[in-house]
């Protein structure tokens, strides 16, 4: 049981925050701006998680 506690009670890894603002980012472009560089909405997660790890 003392993992588990352990597990839950450790503060996130700063890629989740990092993670959370490149999703944030990626959803405020415009559709115009999205088309230019060549990504689509189902491309945000993986984009997403490449640049939190930078």
């Amino acid at each position: 049981m003392g993992f588990f506690t352990e597990m839950f009670a450790r503060p996130r890894p700063q890629e989740h925050v990092r993670y959370r603002a490149a999703l944030a980012l990626l959803h405020s472009m415009s559709s115009a701006d999205r088309a230019d560089i060549g990504i689509k909405p189902a491309d945000f997660p993986r984009i997403a998680r490449e640049m939190s790890l930078r």
